[in-house]
């Protein structure tokens, strides 16, 4: 699951002028962003059952924030085995495939642009969401704190403690490139824009990536060099469906989610932002190092702030930084060179017109964090725009033959 800013702005905020950089226009690959405000993928829990499929209502909701400068899906599941969470949709199936054309169909009539995020949760998964009840897949067989979030035999949404993965042998490497290969197929076929490699917060990329979960004595173990080489491989493979001007990858350096950690952090990502430059993609987009500290409005760690100039140092192209920003501190950012576009994530939950409130200085909705997974429109398409606080009615965007 992908969380972003969770700082509200003031009721009654007024735009200040030390924000203009927020909406200054940015080229991004082949596509000219008319600002720098970008949706940060969040999973959302409302994929159609059976099959994990996007339902109309999705379609309704990414259009209804098409005014994003970018929109980065929710984490989509590359196969039946890279789910982790119930209710989220996939882009391995024609049924899923079908769905996707609705909604990116819609946010093009919008008017917005739209990324697909690649996902494997590796070990974040439990044997009730894996086909056949197989054990969840890892780089080790190391069993991480936390639990679970199921369907239970009753339909309700369950956590459950995790289990023991089982660790992947060298063989089915080729196997996991291929899952990332064809899902990058059907998200092109799906018309989205490009696609963003998942390889953050803890997920199967990020287990290869970080020492704390990769103990693995062979060509994908041990230095960073062979820990980076899943991802390296699979970078290559979506190479060969969407050009490198389409792809983006998402790294969450110095994170901690899903018992994740690394015991030389500024080597290994400053290693894998370096290797991420040569193939010149789109953007790197990492969640922000000092996104904690951010969120209580204290200064930034030093630590952290050192990562990101690594990683700004070594990856040469765009990077989107996501988590704990306000408008004015997004603005300092983007001055100081520190990032080039600034991804918000529950603040577009939300709001699903947050480039124009934060533009004009309007106050934002209030979050109903009860709503962020599973259920239906309440705390998803029913929060209301600038345009419907004016008194005028918003289209209509669920079409009930395929909800």
């Amino acid at each position: 699951m992908d969380e972003a800013a969770t700082i509200k702005q003031s009721p009654g905020a007024t735009h200040a002028p030390d924000t203009d950089v927020l909406f200054q226009p940015y080229r991004l690959g082949p596509f000219n962003l008319q600002h720098r405000i970008v949706m940060a993928p969040l999973t959302r829990s409302r994929a159609r059952q059976p099959g994990n499929v996007p339902s109309s209502l999705a379609a309704c909701y990414y259009a209804q924030r098409a005014s994003a400068a970018l929109i980065v899906s929710e984490a989509t599941q590359v196969s039946m085995q890279g789910q982790g969470y119930a209710w989220t949709p996939g882009i391995h199936s024609r049924e899923q495939v079908e769905a996707w054309q609705r909604v990116t169909q819609a946010v093009h009539q919008a008017g917005g642009l739209m990324f697909n995020q690649l996902w494997h949760v590796g070990r974040i998964s439990h044997p009730a969401l894996q086909p056949d009840n197989m054990l969840p897949a890892a780089p080790s067989a190391i069993v991480p704190e936390g639990t679970a979030f199921i369907e239970n035999e009753r339909g309700e949404g369950e956590l459950v403690p995790f289990v023991r993965p089982r660790a992947l042998d060298i063989e089915e490497m080729p196997y996991i490139v291929a899952q990332y290969e064809r899902a990058a197929r059907n998200a092109q076929a799906a018309g989205f824009d490009g696609v963003e490699i998942h390889a953050a917060n803890g997920y199967l990329l990020d287990q290869f990536i970080e020492t704390g979960t990769n103990r693995r004595t062979d060509f994908y173990g041990g230095p960073v060099e062979n820990r980076a080489r899943l991802l390296i491989e699979i970078a290559e493979a979506v190479m060969r469906v969407w050009g490198p001007d389409r792809i983006g990858v998402r790294l969450s350096p110095m994170g901690t989610a899903n018992d994740i950690h690394d015991d030389q952090q500024e080597a290994t990502f400053g290693y894998v932002a370096e290797r991420l430059s040569d193939f010149r993609f789109a953007y790197l987009h990492i969640v922000n190092p000092a996104m904690e500290q951010m969120q209580r409005g204290d200064a930034p760690d030093p630590r952290a702030l050192g990562m990101v100039e690594t990683i700004r140092k070594n990856f040469k192209g765009t990077l989107i930084v996501a988590g704990g920003f306000k408008p004015d501190t997004a603005a300092q950012w983007l001055r100081e060179g520190k990032a080039d576009l600034i991804a918000f994530g529950r603040q577009f939950i939300a709001n699903p017109d947050l480039a124009e409130r934060l533009r004009t200085g309007a106050p934002l909705n209030a979050e109903d964090p009860t709503t962020y997974y599973g259920g239906g429109e309440k705390g998803y398409t029913d929060y209301p725009s600038l345009a419907q606080d004016r008194g005028e009615q918003p289209k209509a965007c669920v079409d009930e033959r395929w909800r």
